[in-house]
């Protein structure tokens, strides 16, 4: 089939098929299919290989289910395009099109170009007092980045996913950018890239830490908001979607796809996983005076959460405006396709999703069991990635931490607040440090999860660094140009005396010791830890705890060598080692708090400083703030990940929030003396892993002087009849 164009250069025009959707090179032509189930008409437009000038539009003859498709037997990979999609403009029923908007299609898989913020891109007129009664007939084209047609061919050779088992992960969260942009020995050109993740040095390092698994800050194709790029800043983080199949290109050296497939490849060689922080919950389009970039203008009533007594207004789960509406279909094959992509197509290991709990929502509840999480269990590639829950959202009964259906981890707040409050010193707490440090079975035991369920953090992106935590009693927000009224104020932190930068030496000393503490109780709990990047060096924010639009030395790691970032990063890496040494800090189910089947010992005592075991009525104690937790390595019955029989050393962890040294009596010593393998009142990092049991001193007396505010791990080999 033929037709009149408006520039000869595409002479055939072929009907084409309405699945893949978005557009496909399939070597010989370019399919292209986009849905819209209420559109009256549907253009598809060209440009020139930059994007600047549209060369020709072509109206889509063809319609299948609510897919408009064609086929372009002309055209090649790097065409530029994107779509003008004709409609009724009535919001009061939901529909906003604007066929005088471009629009990025939401299947793109490349883009090119940047966002340049005008009027022009809003489906209104810009300071009418109603959007729903005005229509803007600008063209936005100018102004918006365009769709690019992908080759999609890459040699992965021969790439396997390293596949780390749950209880052996160590996930370090990081942002891309922000982690190599200072750093010394990444190439000046591909700092901030995904090429400098694949650098040897970038890869050495990560190997060393001993991190298995990095969870990237959000890579699919972002904008910089309005307001922001009004004041100067940028949006650093990403947290503000425009294409779900897209890489972010600004992360690019190359302004290539495939230098995200080659780092991910690099990475898998050296044996880390990567997994990606993605915000399928909503867009950035915004609340009904968004811009009209790609899902509103191409069928707002399907893709988005429309209020149910007024659809001008969207179901704002998010705090961002909008919320994409996964009981549509088409809205979720999107959503599911876009995992699939990513999976498949670059080799990714697993997700980490945004306000998971609106993913959630059928009827605007929170359903567990609904229809996004039935697709993603039945999904012959998803079901064996790793996925993970950010399991709240900002609407009703959000708040969905331990909830997510089996398959699923979750971040695990609980624990994070629990542990800053215990090492603040805050009394009270020895009970749910027990909870947490051994894998919150109250939150994940009773739906048949294992401690793997639960991810582990003390900080992360959003909020205070570690150094930070210990160095402010308040946050410091000023440079966001919000009148410090962004960003969460319940931090449960401490300044160990004095707010933020300090010369005094014995503040400088107990920080310090507070990081190890965290650092050290992180790692030696039950389910998977997470590191936020930085936090082994000391990388501070200055007291600002949301960092979101600080694309600058505030949100970029600092690499710098001090000797308190060098020690604090060898004692980071020898307690990874330590985990990864002994099966007891990392077991595939819980603590079952008496002897196991064939075993003679209980897996786990809880000890008070006289050196007795805890009674139920002294986990209701105000003012105790020492505990110890005794693991013998006979109680383990633990089997292996390859179904061996797992033995292990016995352990012994002293915890001490208390302001006090403590005098705290140790077990007997039938089989031999305790060996001191971590104290984290001495600056000295522990012994490596391989050599702990050789060089570590041995401890031969009845008590420990437990200092102020330290961890104390001690260690004797288990002697079994």
């Amino acid at each position: 089939m033929t037709q009149q164009k408006t520039n000869p250069s595409i002479t055939a025009v072929w009907p084409g098929r309405p699945y893949p959707r978005g557009a496909t090179w399939d070597g010989a032509g370019v399919n292209f299919a986009l849905f819209s189930q209420h559109a009256d008409k549907v253009e598809l437009c060209l440009f020139d290989e930059r994007g600047r000038h549209e060369l020709q539009r072509i109206a889509l003859r063809e319609r299948t289910d609510g897919v408009w498709h064609c086929y372009l037997p002309e055209a090649r990979p790097g065409q530029a395009y994107g779509y003008r999609v004709h409609g009724p403009y009535k919001p009061e029923e939901g529909h906003r099109f604007n066929a005088h908007k471009l629009l990025v299609d939401p299947y793109a898989k490349d883009l090119v170009g940047d966002l340049r913020w005008g009027d022009a891109l809003y489906g209104y007129t810009v300071g009418s007092k109603r959007e729903d009664l005005s229509f803007d007939r600008r063209d936005s084209a100018p102004l918006m980045p365009k769709g690019r047609v992908l080759e999609t061919a890459f040699t992965w050779g021969d790439d396997r996913r390293p596949s780390v088992p749950w209880q052996d992960m160590v996930i370090y969260e990081m942002h891309v950018r922000g982690f190599t942009m200072t750093h010394p020995d990444v190439p000046p050109g591909l700092r901030g890239t995904y090429a400098a993740l694949g650098c040897a040095p970038v890869v050495d390092y990560l190997k060393r830490l001993g991190v298995t698994t990095v969870e990237l800050l959000p890579v699919h194709s972002f904008l910089n908001d309005r307001h922001l790029a009004e004041k100067g800043l940028q949006n650093y983080w990403g947290y503000n979607t425009l294409a779900y199949f897209a890489p972010e290109m600004r992360y690019s050296a190359s302004g290539k796809v495939k230098e995200f497939k080659t780092m991910v490849k690099t990475l898998h060689a050296a044996g880390i996983e990567v997994i990606l922080d993605v915000v399928y919950n909503h867009t950035c389009e915004g609340n009904q005076l968004g811009p009209t970039l790609s899902m509103r203008g191409v069928d707002n009533a399907s893709y988005y959460i429309a209020n149910a007594e007024n659809r001008r207004y969207y179901d704002d789960f998010t705090g961002c405006g909008n919320t994409v509406n996964l009981e549509h279909p088409h809205a979720l094959q999107l959503v599911m396709d876009s995992l699939r992509y990513w999976a498949e197509e670059m080799h990714v290991d697993g997700f980490r999703f945004d306000l998971a709990s609106a993913l959630a929502r059928e009827a605007g509840k929170v359903e567990n069991l609904g229809g996004f999480f039935d697709a993603i269990r039945q999904d012959p590639t998803l079901n064996r990635v790793k996925l993970i829950a950010e399991p709240w959202d900002l609407g009703h009964g959000g708040y969905q931490v331990g909830n997510f259906p089996l398959g699923w981890a979750e971040w695990n707040d609980q624990y994070r607040d629990g542990l800053r409050g215990f090492w603040k010193g805050d009394g009270g707490l020895i009970g749910e440090v027990a909870k947490r440090v051994t894998g919150s079975e109250d939150l994940y035991g009773w739906s048949g999860k294992r401690p793997s369920a639960s991810i582990n953090f003390v900080t992360a992106h959003d909020g205070f660094t570690l150094h930070d935590l210990v160095s402010y009693n308040d946050k410091h927000n000023e440079a966001n140009g919000e009148d410090n009224r962004d960003g969460n104020s319940h931090n449960v932190s401490w300044n160990c005396g004095v707010e933020g930068p300090t010369d005094d030496p014995e503040v400088v000393t107990l920080r310090e010791r507070q990081k190890r503490n965290l650092l050290a109780t992180l790692l030696l709990s039950q389910g998977v830890p997470m590191l936020l990047a930085g936090d082994e060096r000391g990388h501070t924010q200055q007291g600002n705890n949301n960092v979101y639009c600080q694309d600058n030395e505030l949100g970029w790691l600092d690499w710098t060598p001090t000797p308190e970032r060098l020690a604090l990063a060898t004692f980071v890496g020898r307690m990874i080692a330590l985990r990864r040494a002994h099966p007891s800090f990392r077991r595939r189910t819980f603590f079952a708090g008496k002897p196991a089947e064939g075993e003679t010992v209980t897996d786990v005592y809880w000890l008070k400083p006289d050196g007795a075991e805890m009674q139920p009525e002294d986990w209701n104690d105000s003012n105790a703030r020492c505990i110890a937790m005794y693991i013998p390595g006979g109680g383990i019955a633990d089997h292996g990940s390859r179904g061996e029989v797992q033995h292990d050393d016995d352990f012994l962890v002293l915890l001490n929030a208390h302001h006090d040294e403590i005098a705290f009596t140790l077990p007997p010593m039938p089989h031999g003396a305790w060996r001191l393998l971590v104290d984290t009142a001495s600056s000295t990092p522990p012994h490596a892993a391989e050599d702990a049991a050789a060089l570590a001193p041995a401890w031969t007396e009845s008590s420990y002087p437990l200092q102020c505010r330290s961890l104390v791990v001690l260690s004797r080999p288990d002697v079994r009849p």
